[in-house]
């Protein structure tokens, strides 16, 4: 996490938890030439539009005030979703079991992407069991490790 999405989370947390929800992730990206802030926010039943709308009204006057980012941006708050990203180790750790899918670099074996049950993390390292098998993958291999919904 940089330093400026450190002190975003630090601003953004009181508000996500006074709310009844928890603060999984924050980002600031550029797409298509816009810089983006987004707020991913998470909750036990499930996060829906009336929460993130809520957010989004007290933390806008927040961000204005504070003025924590110099250049215009577009402001989105958003439920982490069901296939949401594990970046922290303590993401892993809170999913271990779970189904994921895990996209690398570069193919290995003439696949970039595998979906399996994680077994294992340490170090950035990721291990996932697919089939009867486990795969152990380093962290500069991995490029993406998401949750993975089957229908």
């Amino acid at each position: 996490m940089s330093k400026l999405t450190e002190k975003l989370s630090a601003l953004v947390r009181p508000v996500v938890e006074d709310e009844g929800c928890s603060l999984w992730d924050v980002e600031y990206v550029r797409e298509a030439g816009t810089w983006y802030l987004r707020v991913y926010i998470d909750k036990e039943g499930g996060v829906g539009i009336d929460d993130c709308e809520r957010i989004s009204r007290r933390l806008d006057p927040i961000l204005d005030e504070e003025d924590p980012i110099p250049e215009s941006y577009v402001f989105e708050v958003g439920s982490a979703g069901a296939e949401r990203e594990l970046k922290r180790p303590s993401d892993f750790t809170q999913f271990m079991g779970h189904e994921v899918e895990l996209r690398l670099y570069r193919p290995l074996d003439g696949k970039k992407s595998f979906v399996g049950a994680l077994c294992g993390y340490a170090d950035g390292s990721v291990s996932i069991r697919v089939g009867g098998e486990t795969l152990t993958f380093d962290k500069a291999q991995v490029a993406k490790v998401h949750l993975h919904v089957s229908f």
